[in-house]
């Protein structure tokens, strides 16, 4: 693996946009020729004011489009990184959006602490924007620990959303989910310690590919490594308070509970960071009305065409049965 990075601190940003910022091209080679970004294809770029933050937006404008669709990233990636995932088949009619949540890509938090709750409240507030400016409906899709995050948003958001699509759905308050996250197994045993540290010690910054597995982002270690080493992802910097918030957090409702819009867990079958099963233990509990499919020959962050073919089609026929296709 690459050397971590030489000075804490949040993502470094050197360019104003992704057309300084170039890295992300790099991930483009894994994808389906037809799904690759090219600077000249990309989305366009938007920064929105948000509680002190200028919050970077990709978003695809598609005026005469249906439906809109808000694609939300985890921790170690950002919104331009799930760019190709807007350009399948099922999604290419959608009007498109992928903000970069506090703390990674573009959106620079300088020295403010941020917790899982702001990630939270950043997605309800941009929901809220948007449907001030419409009223098209609003589907969310959530790529890898994003995934647990639309799930969160769209319990809390009530008819602003009006279906969930993820891809990860593991909760990490379960000590089986949380040897999964963490970079190294035994890390899971000290997480519980992360309650005890004393408050101004929660904004020490550490760097993300030293508590997170992102190892296992990618079945394609070359992939793999591109995320570890990204300044803007798996090679920017965190704070333990952020860590212990996102550990701690109880889903916004039990799923028992969840009154929510219907939910497509479209899992990679080859998951080696987050196994289909730990999803699946929190996906059947959900009250409601649910989907799900199995995502073939695919790791975690899909990259690969036959994984990409199943979602593309599990995707359709969920916004089909929605009536938003």
């Amino acid at each position: 693996m690459p050397s971590a990075p030489s000075a804490p601190g949040s993502a470094t940003v050197v360019g104003l946009s992704y057309r300084d910022q170039l890295y992300w091209l790099r991930y483009q080679d894994f994808f389906p020729g037809a799904l690759r970004l090219t600077v000249e294809n990309a989305p366009a770029e938007q920064w929105w004011s948000w509680r002190g933050m200028k919050v970077h937006v990709d978003r695809v404008a598609r005026p005469s489009a249906r439906t809109k669709l808000i694609a939300l990233h985890g921790v170690g990636t950002y919104g331009r990184m799930l760019g190709p995932y807007g350009r399948l088949p099922s999604l290419v009619d959608l009007e498109f959006l992928a903000p970069d949540l506090p703390g990674f890509g573009l959106t620079n938090t300088g020295r403010r602490t941020i917790a899982y709750q702001d990630w939270l409240a950043c997605v309800l507030d941009l929901i809220e924007l948007e449907r001030s400016r419409d009223e098209r409906p609003i589907v969310l899709l959530g790529i890898s620990t994003g995934g647990r995050l639309a799930y969160d948003v769209a319990a809390l958001a009530g008819g602003a959303v009006a279906g969930v699509i993820t891809t990860c759905l593991a909760d990490p308050q379960r000590d089986e989910v949380r040897r999964r996250l963490a970079a190294r197994p035994e890390m899971a045993q000290w997480s519980g310690l992360l309650t005890l540290i004393p408050k101004p010690l929660t904004a020490t910054r550490v760097p993300v590919h030293w508590m997170a597995n992102i190892a296992a982002v990618s079945n394609h270690a070359q992939f793999a490594n591109l995320v570890w080493a990204d300044s803007l992802g798996g090679g920017s910097w965190l704070t333990l308070g952020f860590v212990r918030s996102c550990l701690a957090a109880a889903p916004a409702a039990a799923p028992e509970d969840y009154a929510g819009p219907p939910v497509l867990l479209a899992h990679p079958d080859e998951d080696r960071w987050t196994p289909p099963l730990l999803s699946k233990r929190f996906f059947d509990r959900i009250a409601g009305p649910t989907r799900s499919a199995l995502l073939g020959g695919t790791g975690h962050l899909p990259v690969e065409e036959s994984g990409l073919a199943d979602l593309d089609r599990a995707i359709r026929d969920f916004l089909d049965e929605l009536g938003l296709e």
